[in-house]
């Protein structure tokens, strides 16, 4: 069983991963709204970097999840 200061450090990261994507998809939202016709070439690599962090996130929110009910 993991101690406090190790489910915290979990609970931390799956935060931090989780802001990490919603900053992501913010940039998607900001492009479709503000600048679609200009900068949609953009929403390919920007897709694609969500994606990575949403997965991210998956994985550190798994392990805590894990550890938590564990």
């Amino acid at each position: 069983m993991m101690n406090e200061e190790e489910l915290k450090a979990l609970n931390k990261d799956a935060k931090k991963k989780k802001r990490i994507a919603t900053e992501w998809a913010s940039k998607i939202h900001d492009v479709v709204e503000d600048t679609l016709w200009s900068d949609y070439e953009q929403l390919t690599e920007l897709a694609s970097n969500t994606i990575l962090a949403c997965e991210a996130w998956k994985e550190a929110q798994a392990k805590l999840d894990q550890a938590t009910t564990a």
